[in-house]
């Protein structure tokens, strides 16, 4: 099938490495790229700072300016790479309804890397002692979406060895001109 644009969306709980991937990602295929949390309204932003989980009510205005964001890339004939938590299949699902190919890059790890990462972080709105609700939250990508393309990688290997292993593992268009996060 052919599409006008593929949407890479860079998933995981917080302090996967989404960024750093997104990044390098964009880099590589000179697509354009999103940070999710660019996305927030400001509400959610003060409630995960007080150390408050988000609800489903809280996420699906987000989510619908994220697809919404893609749609419009797609619309342009643009590829783009998309930092998202995308925790549960119902809010992959929404963003699966964005016009292009979407495909979703599983950052998985354990807790305590992912712990020891989050400690290690500065200047980020998200909290440490969140991580066990986004754990708890999160739901594995499918069969289906597996089968769709969509790859799930272990974070204990180096940003190097996931981006190669991502370029390796998709059926990608070739790059366009140079964009970064």
């Amino acid at each position: 099938m052919q599409y006008s644009a593929t949407h890479l969306v860079v998933m995981g709980v917080a302090g996967s490495g989404k960024s750093t991937i997104a990044a390098a990602l964009s880099q590589q295929l000179g697509w354009a790229c999103a940070e999710a949390d660019e996305f927030h309204p400001q509400s959610n932003i003060d409630k995960m700072t007080r150390g408050i989980p988000l609800q489903d009510e809280d996420r699906w205005p987000w989510l619908q300016e994220i697809q919404g964001w893609m749609t419009a890339h797609s619309a342009a004939g643009t590829s783009t790479v998309l930092t998202c938590s995308a925790l549960k299949q119902s809010y992959r699902a929404l963003l699966s309804e964005a016009k292009g190919r979407v495909l979703f890059i599983h950052l998985d790890g354990g807790a305590e890397l992912i712990g020891q990462r989050m400690q290690g972080r500065e200047g980020h709105f998200m909290p440490p002692a969140l991580l066990p609700s986004q754990l708890a939250t999160l739901e594995p990508l499918t069969g289906n979406e597996l089968a769709a393309g969509s790859l799930r990688l272990d974070i204990s290997n180096s940003p190097e060895e996931i981006v190669t292993a991502v370029l390796a593992g998709l059926t990608l268009p070739a790059p366009a001109e140079l964009s970064a996060c």
